[in-house]
């Protein structure tokens, strides 16, 4: 029997579940058409994501330093954060499901804590979390030099596959204390989401790809369409 008084978190990925967009994608055409990466840098993250869309290997951190890279030698770590919520408000508005924001909403008004868990960088993250609603995210860390720039590096782990849940443990032991709570629900969309969702009570396969849809199926997990 689950112990009530556990703080109950409602953990949501963000790619393919509560936005029908790859982020990483769509800021590398925002970053193009805004003069801020040339064409070769952006064709190098496309071809990225159509790995990561098909499920063939790829590297979570040599993206991000593609990314950061180029930026990092022009504009603080203060101005890349703020093309981040630009770009946001501009490319990922308009891309949320409104079944995930309702959903947001229903655990919220449950109870729960709900916490946006992405390997998305963190300023898409923060501005991710206060327009959908959500509590907290756990997302990955630019690593940043004396000088007040990123450097390409990333703090610790990507959140990705293990890495996710490994990052909701550190933070929900350092927000409520080791063992003082559990995850109640987890929704996701891609097979790297699968350790995270078999940790949940309720684990939710959202919109899946064909290789969760089958982990999702052998396991009983419920599969729902949010479009």
């Amino acid at each position: 029997m689950m112990n009530s008084k556990k703080h109950k978190i409602a953990v949501f990925d963000f790619d393919g579940t509560l936005i029908n967009a790859q982020s990483g994608t769509e800021f590398a055409k925002f970053l193009f058409f805004h003069h801020y990466i040339g064409a070769w840098t952006v064709t190098r993250i496309i071809w990225w994501g159509l790995r990561y869309t098909l499920h063939l290997p790829h590297d979570q951190n040599a993206v991000r330093k593609i990314f950061i890279k180029g930026l990092s030698k022009r504009y603080t770590k203060d101005e890349v954060w703020e093309m981040m919520q630009d770009f946001h408000t501009e490319r990922l508005k308009r891309r949320y499901r409104a079944l995930g924001l309702k959903k947001v909403k229903e655990m919220k008004e449950k109870g729960y804590t709900c916490l946006l868990a992405s390997a998305t960088f963190e300023g898409v993250a923060h501005a991710a979390c206060t327009y959908a609603g959500l509590d907290a995210y756990v997302a990955t860390k630019l690593e940043e030099n004396e000088f007040g720039h990123y450097t390409g590096g990333v703090v610790g782990d990507v959140v990705e596959g293990p890495g996710k849940l490994a990052a909701i443990i550190a933070w929900a032991d350092k927000t409520y204390g080791p063992h003082a709570w559990e995850i109640e629900y987890a929704f996701g969309d891609h097979h790297s989401d699968r350790e995270l969702l078999g940790a949940a009570h309720h684990p939710v396969a959202v919109n899946p790809g064909q290789v969760l849809k089958k982990t999702a199926k052998k396991y009983g997990w419920p599969i729902v369409a949010w479009r």
